[in-house]
């Protein structure tokens, strides 16, 4: 048995991580999912959410937005539109983007709601890991 699995986090801007972990937690469409090395093979939509890998008894925490997750017995690979370490999260932008997200939701017209909607979960998110993990 594999003691190991392969964690690819990809952007359009390029490679977040790269490395081998012990395991991954992560926020799929349908819910929270978790792999281990020798996984069955399957692939997923992820939403905005804290995406976790643990190295060597050390928990990595991501933020990852909306992407797919192709996970194998060997190798678990993220495609996401965004990505970044929770450590790297700038929380004054994250604020920012809030406000702007909830100023947007309160107009009563040209306002898209999806989109406007999916701005203000992302921030909150990154928010939330920021203050549940970095603990800034």
């Amino acid at each position: 048995m594999a003691e190991k699995l392969r964690l690819d986090i990809v952007t359009p801007y390029g490679a977040v991580f790269s490395d081998e972990v012990d395991e991954v937690t992560a926020t799929g469409s349908e819910g929270e999912f978790g792999v281990l090395p020798e996984h069955a093979p399957f692939v997923t939509t992820l939403r905005a959410g804290l995406f976790q890998a643990r190295k060597d008894g050390q928990p990595l925490y991501f933020f990852v937005g909306w992407g797919y997750a192709e996970v194998g017995p060997e190798k678990t690979a993220v495609l996401a539109d965004s990505a970044e370490r929770a450590e790297d999260i700038d929380v004054e932008r994250a604020m920012e983007a809030k406000r702007r997200a909830e100023d947007r939701l309160k107009e009563q017209e040209d306002v898209d709601f999806t989109r406007a909607e999916a701005a203000l979960e992302r921030a909150l998110t990154r928010i939330h890991i920021v203050e549940r993990v970095v603990g800034r």
